[in-house]
């Protein structure tokens, strides 16, 4: 008998914490993942001292899951978000007008063993391109929209850490709430869940920061962000095979990953290696995606292809995989991203590849 998330999540509700909460009640449960009869997840205790004081919790953490038909091996790690009670700190204290605690993004990761996937949502999907300026954002941000109106329930991540652009694109750009100091309630518009680092700081202010501060990064707003429950969640890669990718690709169970390229040689050329990277993390490849594939003049109709065209499907055939979509390049989009409303929104031609490639995405079962 194959034991569910749910019923993990119901047994979890019966483990006590001192004060009367429970584990689930209280937000601690962390990174949850079942596979293969092993059941393993993080309980993130308020700081330190706690974590050191929970050692019966853990254990009754443990024994209701054992207890549970189809559990093999249990996995628990417990870990502190903050420092200890003890410590000379300050605590997080309600700002003027008692509004609730904020949550600093970045810090170093905590422990995880192995892949990951997110609680509550069914599918991950990695949009990624081998070099910038290829409209992966564009893509991303339309592609949400689209499979909202499919009557999906999706989630949009913004992982570009560097160059955050949903908010804009998205047309929403406020501070998301923390009730607790701990859990980031994401922003909605378009009838997506969304989130990206660009809430979380200053507008034009650069982020500076090495590789464990991307990875906590990464790994606070996969597993601290209130997602609920996501039919999917599609996270906007920052362009190349850096540390976000790596982190990503090594720490989350993803479903596959879509890759996005012009047609250009150039362009192509990043697009190999990004699709290689995939391969050795043992991410599937969804497919690939042609952007600007395709101009037409405004004044007079004629279809140019300005940086090739035939290239990425080229590609796809050698690989293997599908061409999912070849898109235009039109100033339409672009005036559409800067304004906040994707094209996607709308019922036009610009739409309609987008909703087609959302179709087929829900059809192959993967969204």
């Amino acid at each position: 008998m194959s034991v569910t998330q749910d019923q993990i999540m119901a047994e979890l509700r019966k483990v006590a914490l001192p004060g009367g909460s429970n584990l689930v009640e209280s937000d601690l449960v962390r990174a949850l993942t079942l596979r293969q009869g092993t059941v393993s997840f993080v309980i993130e205790a308020p700081d330190a001292a706690t974590a050191q004081a929970w050692g019966q919790v853990e254990s009754q953490a443990k024994a209701v899951l054992e207890a549970l038909d189809g559990v093999e091996k249990v996995s628990i790690v417990m870990t502190a978000h903050g420092p200890s009670s003890g410590s000379s700190a300050p605590k997080p204290a309600p700002a003027a007008g008692g509004e609730p605690p904020s949550l600093k993004i970045g810090r170093h990761p905590t422990p995880q063993q192995g892949k990951q996937g997110v609680p509550g949502v069914k599918h991950i999907i990695a949009i990624a391109s081998g070099k910038g300026g290829v409209g992966k954002s564009t893509v991303s941000a339309n592609l949400a929209v689209a499979l909202a109106r499919q009557g999906r329930k999706v989630g949009l991540l913004d992982a570009d850490i560097y160059g955050p652009s949903q908010p804009r694109m998205m047309g929403i750009n406020k501070r998301p709430a923390s009730p607790d100091g701990q859990t980031i309630e994401p922003l909605h518009a378009h009838g997506v869940t969304l989130m990206s680092i660009g809430f979380m700081i200053p507008d034009g202010e650069a982020v500076v920061w090495r590789g464990p501060m991307l990875m906590g990064a990464m790994q606070q707003m996969l597993g601290q962000v209130a997602w609920g429950e996501l039919d999917v969640l599609l996270i906007d890669m920052p362009p190349g095979t850096g540390d976000v990718q790596l982190t990503l690709g090594q720490k989350t169970e993803l479903t596959g990953a879509l890759v996005v390229s012009t047609p250009q040689d150039v362009a192509l050329i990043d697009a190999r290696r990004g699709i290689s990277m995939f391969e050795k993390l043992k991410v599937p490849v969804l497919g690939l995606i042609e952007n600007m594939s395709t101009y037409v003049c405004p004044n007079c109709g004629h279809e140019d292809h300005i940086f090739g065209h035939g290239g990425v499907a080229q590609e796809a055939d050698k690989l293997g995989v599908p061409l999912l979509a070849e898109l235009p390049l039109a100033i339409e989009a672009r005036l559409a991203g800067d304004n906040g409303t994707p094209v996607a929104v709308g019922d036009g031609p610009l739409a309609a590849p987008y909703m087609a490639l959302a179709e087929r995405l829900v059809k192959d079962g993967v969204a």
